[in-house]
């Protein structure tokens, strides 16, 4: 191995020649850690806010796969009692006189709305984006922190008290919100349509709006940290994958979500103050309600022109992640740098012009259909390139098979299967048989639920000496990846048939339909499936805190010998990131197996004559 790469030669380039921003407070660090409240709960650091996204994102998840695994046991063993939940969901359960509990038919939409609404939003959206971009923008870009700490403090408490809102709304007398997690109206807009729609959808609605907020805040704050304070050196072109990512997902939220938000004040409008935006010609219990004029088809629109770059905003993170991994490990340069950076806003600028993919059947005309056919199909193609550029990053590689680079290949499969499964749902012709069935189920939770978590896996693990200067358990973390993986395809792949079949998804039983009873033990074998892959979770939960206090300690500053930023600051980490000079970058981030040498980081000056890597 090259000298160059010995740490206090790392630090010597860095002091001679390194970028002096006139940074002075992080020469007096101690000031920050004068209390644990002040350096832990309202911190600006932006290390310490992506802890607190990671946490609080893992203690959301738990929960909303534990609502899932509640509601499958209804669909699984619908003839077995129930009555031992009772001490935890309380009237939800409802025993009849035999002594048999069942789950309240209430309880199970508000369970599956709940699930939803937790896991697109509070998981996959804050937990996973919200993490990493704070972590790594300013450790790749060689910045302090972030633009301004002070809004991204802001944007994690509101994201923290969102989900108190949203937690408070599981205990309310009526129970959460069950209207599913799109909030379709009438549903949503009448608080006497169903017990859930009254307190709990209002509720929903306030927890939601202070969510968006908190996206809206991080979202300004990470656009403005990439395009103000890179490094001396650090061109758009040298940045890593990873940060191009979270550069067009904040760009992605800050376009889409208040859209969203227009369609939640409208929906208050409605439920509150008489108005009929997404209401018309409404009847209940044979009495003529006084709405008229509305559609509910526009909040449709107004919800999927977010729900579909919401899809991105969840997948273009992870995409990110796995891309840096796979090349780390792998020891190869990513394959086609551009071409992904380029596959990255092509899916961006089409995740805005296919939301009504999501509404063949709500009656629109089927010229326009045609035009969201079209443009679904083509928004593949750069999905297509990432694919194929992972595939040849992976082909003739030094691949270190360590549980990072497990879940970034697990992410792939994912990707790969779930993705193809969308080709016939694009199909505005084959959407007819295929929607609201499992097949749909079976599609969005394998290509944006199970792989998105494979990409947060793969960052945890990765990233997770960075975070805690410790290690988690790798042979621990081997066992989550193969429960997980083997479970996720169990749990999924089964119900593209039952889609197929005809089986409608969202049914609180199928006990009184003969031609689904046949379907009875797939369903079973889908919900042990569930719960043995949710006991996996529980494992990876148990080494993520165990490890905090006692994983195996980092040693040195580089352990996985990458050549991003982040793994040249001190192995405890400081306020400001580096104690003296920013690095200066003089390379992209792939040099990988170059000139004879295993990894050139990106502080290493160019030799005479080389040739940058990315050209």
């Amino acid at each position: 191995m090259s000298d160059v790469m010995t740490p206090s030669i790392d630090e010597q380039l860095i002091k001679e020649q390194g970028y002096n921003d006139h940074f002075h407070d992080h020469h007096h660090g101690d000031k920050y850690k004068s209390s644990f409240i002040g350096h832990y709960i309202f911190s600006m650091d932006h290390k310490i806010i992506a802890r607190q996204f990671l946490v609080t994102g893992i203690i959301w998840a738990l929960i909303g796969a534990a609502m899932s695994i509640v509601f499958r046991l209804q669909l699984g063993f619908p003839e077995e009692s129930l009555t031992w939940l009772k001490p935890v969901l309380g009237k939800w359960i409802v025993v009849d006189a035999e002594g048999i509990g069942k789950l309240s038919p209430e309880f199970y939409y508000a369970l599956v709305t709940m699930h939803g609404t937790i896991l697109v939003f509070f998981v996959l959206t804050a937990g996973l984006s919200g993490t990493f971009s704070n972590l790594l923008i300013p450790f790749q870009l060689g910045a302090r922190d972030m633009a301004s700490p002070f809004l991204n403090m802001l944007s994690y408490w509101f994201f923290f008290l969102a989900g108190v809102v949203m937690f408070y709304s599981l205990f309310i007398s009526t129970g959460p919100f069950s209207g599913g997690w799109t909030a379709y109206p009438p549903l949503s807009a009448l608080p006497q349509a169903s017990t859930g729609s009254g307190a709990g959808m209002t509720l929903w609605l306030v927890s939601l709006t202070l969510f968006v907020v908190s996206v809206l805040l991080g979202g300004v704050n990470y656009i403005t940290t990439v395009l103000n304070l890179r490094t001396k050196g650090m061109s758009l072109w040298r940045m890593p994958l990873t940060i191009w990512a979270f550069f067009v997902t904040a760009i992605i939220g800050l376009l889409s979500f208040p859209v969203l938000v227009s369609g939640f004040f409208m929906l208050m409008f409605d439920r509150g103050l008489g108005t009929s935006f997404f209401l018309s010609e409404i009847f209940i219990e044979g009495q003529a309600l006084d709405y008229i004029g509305g559609s509910p088809v526009l909040y449709q629109h107004l919800f999927w022109f977010l729900g579909h770059p919401e899809v991105y905003i969840i997948i273009l993170p992870a995409m990110g992640i796995v891309s840096e991994v796979l090349s780390v490990h792998a020891r190869k340069p990513i394959f086609g740098y551009k071409a992904m950076v380029y596959s990255i806003l092509a899916i961006a600028f089409l995740a805005f012009i296919v939301w009504a993919h999501h509404m063949f059947m709500s009656g629109v005309n089927p010229f326009i259909s045609n035009f969201f056919v079209v443009f679904t199909l083509i928004i593949a193609v750069p999905s297509a390139v990432k694919v194929f550029n992972w595939i040849t990053t992976l082909y003739g590689g030094n691949i270190k098979l360590n549980t990072p680079m497990l879940f970034a290949i697990g992410f792939v499969s994912m990707f790969i299967s779930g993705g193809l499964t969308g080709i016939f749902l694009g199909n505005s012709a084959i959407d007819i048989q295929m929607h609201d069935t499992y097949f749909v189920v079976a599609h969005f939770h394998i290509v944006m639920g199970i792989a998105a978590f494979f990409g947060m896996f793969a960052g945890i693990y990765h990233w997770y000496p960075k975070m805690y200067s410790r290690f988690m358990n790798e042979t621990l973390g081997k066992i989550h990846f193969w429960v997980t993986l083997i479970g996720a395809y169990a749990i999924f792949w089964p119900m593209h048939y039952l889609g197929m079949a005809g089986v409608p998804r969202r049914y609180y039983s199928f006990e009184n339909f003969d031609a689904f009873a046949h379907f009875d033990d797939m369903n079973k074998f889908i919900t042990v499936a569930a719960i043995v892959t949710f006991a996996a979770q529980i494992l990876f939960v148990i080494n993520f805190f165990y490890s905090i206090w006692r994983g195996k300690k980092m040693t040195t500053k580089n352990p996985w010998k990458a050549n991003t930023l982040e793994w040249t600051t001190p192995i405890e980490p400081i306020h400001g990131n580096w104690p003296g000079n920013l690095p200066t970058v003089h390379r992209w981030s792939y040099d990988y197996g170059k000139d004879g040498k295993d990894y050139t980081p990106q502080y290493i000056p160019m030799a005479e004559g080389e040739v940058a890597g990315d050209h």
